[in-house]
């Protein structure tokens, strides 16, 4: 499927996991037929807990529900936790489950990373929230930052075929060859648009990178971008530069104080490239960043679960909602604003790495190793994921019961 740019939709910014849990709990309590769910991770903690209640009730007054989590992600949910949803009849599969190796999880390339749900045909929710404690603001010095976003109409339609398409069964057929989608236009801006967009690895590898590229390439005034796992390739760098070179304020937050050590690594390798370019760079210190949005000029923005790495950008399966309206960019502009003020440090000189032949070595090494990443990855013994369904328990039919019953009291059934 192709998706277009829909026109009159409400569209709500939910910041980390106590705006979000609330709004995807009270819609799921209101569903009426059916909610797709599928996640990255989820936890066996006090929000999966309750996440797992919202479902069940769904469940049990009858509302059809199908869950997809990530096999790497997701891979220590319990037999009970499990079985007590799917007895009640959820549909539950896990993309791409592999067994351990040497007690080593092996499933850890092209990842199921979207962050998706649909309530009925209504409402649904796109970001890069998990579903664990590490997203509430509570959860202390650990609890991530980042950003999921409600919405209501046309667009939700595009999201649910997207989902029904992929479910076991349903997908579309698939050409022998290759094509690559453009960026879709938006021919005729306006207000309370948007746009679903995602990453794929059949025709659909690079939509997200190139929105950005497009983005930046029509960048008149200022672009923020604010996003966890920061390694782009060299067209998006370029065009960042280039936008930066031409007047426009660019500005790319980045973690600080990273969940892991490389990520800081790896985007202080690129520093002196974009700083000397006119990019300005701010590290995130109040905690780790986990968010992947971004704004332009006045109206245009992005949300969603795809990073700027290698991962995400050539192996993952990744969704991001693109949106066109002025007062969503507004409310963006004025949360990361915040941050840039309050929790961020701007890189300077002193932060960028001194350039001597050793850090340029180690420079060039990194940044070939890590933009080749996915073609490497490409040698390895391939495979093609599958989703993988947990069965329901088997539950003994009543008249197995009665027999069992008779048999215990000598009474006839």
């Amino acid at each position: 499927m192709k998706c277009s740019w829909q026109e009159g939709n409400k569209i709500t910014l939910l910041e980390n996991g106590d705006n979000f849990y609330p709004a995807v709990f009270n819609a799921i309590d209101k569903a009426q037929r059916k909610v797709i769910l599928e996640t990255f991770i989820w936890f066996e903690d006090g929000v999966g807990k309750r996440l797992h209640e919202v479902i069940l009730r769904a469940a049990q007054r009858g509302v059809e529900i199908e869950v997809l989590l990530d096999g790497y992600g997701s891979p220590d949910l319990s037999d009970d936790f499990v079985n007590q949803l799917t007895s009640a009849g959820v549909v539950f599969r896990y993309y791409d489950p592999r067994p351990r190796l040497m007690g080593m999880r092996t499933n850890v390339f092209r990842r199921m990373h979207r962050k998706i749900v649909v309530v009925d045909e209504t409402v649904a929710f796109v970001g890069g929230i998990n579903y664990s404690d590490e997203h509430m603001s509570d959860y202390g010095p650990e609890a991530k930052q980042d950003y999921a976003i409600r919405v209501e109409g046309p667009v939700v339609q595009d999201i649910l075929l997207f989902e029904l398409e992929n479910l076991p069964g349903h997908a579309a057929a698939r050409r022998w060859w290759k094509r690559h989608h453009r960026p879709e236009e938006n021919l005729h801006p306006g207000e309370a648009q948007a746009l679903f967009v995602w990453r794929d690895n059949e025709e659909h590898r690079d939509d997200i990178e190139r929105h950005y590229i497009k983005m930046l390439a029509n960048a008149k005034r200022e672009v923020i971008i604010a996003n966890a796992y920061f390694f782009p390739g060299y067209r998006l760098l370029h065009a960042m530069r280039n936008a930066a070179r031409r007047g426009v304020r660019v500005k790319l937050i980045v973690q600080g104080e990273p969940d892991m050590p490389i990520v800081a690594v790896g985007a202080r390798l690129l520093y002196d490239y974009l700083v000397k370019g006119g990019v300005q760079i701010y590290e995130y210190r109040r905690r780790p960043l986990h968010g992947k949005v971004a704004l332009m000029d006045d109206h245009w923005a992005t949300v969603g679960s795809s990073n700027l790495d290698p991962l995400s950008l050539s192996l993952n399966l990744e969704a991001n909602l693109i949106i066109h309206d002025r007062q969503f960019n507004q409310t963006l502009r004025d949360n990361l604003t915040t941050l840039l003020r309050e929790d961020c440090v701007r890189v300077d000189d002193t932060m960028v790495p001194k350039r001597t032949w050793w850090n340029l070595g180690k420079s060039i090494v990194v940044f070939h190793f890590l933009r080749h990443f996915p073609a490497l990855v490409g040698w390895l013994p391939a495979h093609t994921p599958k989703l993988a369904q947990v069965p329901a328990p088997v539950q003994p039919e009543m008249e197995t019961q009665d027999r069992v019953e008779a048999q215990n009291t000598g009474v006839k059934p």
